[in-house]
């Protein structure tokens, strides 16, 4: 399924009732790089009253509270990511307290806001990227082909991800799943036949026909 992810990471702030919300947002690849991001976070801003955070990373979404009651903060926040179509996402909001309570329905309102509006902010500064499910095609020649074929590569819409050599040249090429068959039409076209052409990884890659920002 297609998804949207960040470019680079965002910051934003936001208030409600004289509290500070500063919302921070990052791309991630995997959940051990979220833990990382949070754990700067924390660290940068360890005289907050609570650092509250959530990612979505594939199948594995986690909010947490930080202290703040029960489901108030960090299942508002998994929420706004998810909901936005947003994955390979890490947020952590940290909250100043204000002195004035916000109560559990306000709680809610200003992490879920927090996350909503810097990712409003982020379409607006063009960070937002849509992501498209892709293969990555392996794509194996002879050494006296190789060149061009390389050159040809290069040359198109699919991104080369990794050249090796040995007995024969292979390269590795994300290919977008919608064009798999004409791909491997066009390298078969291109080879006279003698490439050998492979169906490798699922893995998404950017939407270059039609990018958010």
């Amino acid at each position: 399924m297609p998804y949207l992810t960040l470019k680079t990471r965002v910051e934003h702030e936001t208030e409600a009732r004289r509290s500070r919300f500063v919302c921070a947002m990052a791309p991630v690849a995997t959940v051990e790089e979220a833990a990382a991001f949070i754990a700067e976070r924390r660290a940068l801003h360890a005289s907050a009253t609570h650092n509250c955070t959530a990612y979505a990373v594939g199948g594995a979404q986690k909010g947490d509270d930080d202290g703040e009651p029960g489901g108030t903060a960090g299942t508002p926040m998994v929420q706004a990511l998810t909901g936005r179509g947003f994955d390979h996402v890490v947020a952590v909001v940290t909250r100043y307290f204000g002195g004035i309570l916000l109560g559990a329905g306000g709680l809610v309102r200003a992490y879920g806001s927090a996350v909503t509006e810097t990712l409003d902010h982020a379409e607006a500064e063009h960070a937002v990227a849509r992501m498209v499910p892709a293969r990555l095609m392996s794509v194996s020649v002879a050494h006296d082909q190789a060149g061009r074929v390389e050159n040809d590569l290069r040359a198109s819409r699919h991104p080369v991800r990794d050249v090796s050599y040995g007995s024969r040249v292979e390269f590795a090429v994300a290919v977008g799943e919608d064009e798999v068959a004409g791909f491997t039409d066009w390298v078969a076209t291109l080879t006279a036949g003698r490439a050998r052409v492979t169906p490798g990884t699922a893995i998404h890659v950017p939407d270059r026909t039609g990018q958010t920002g």
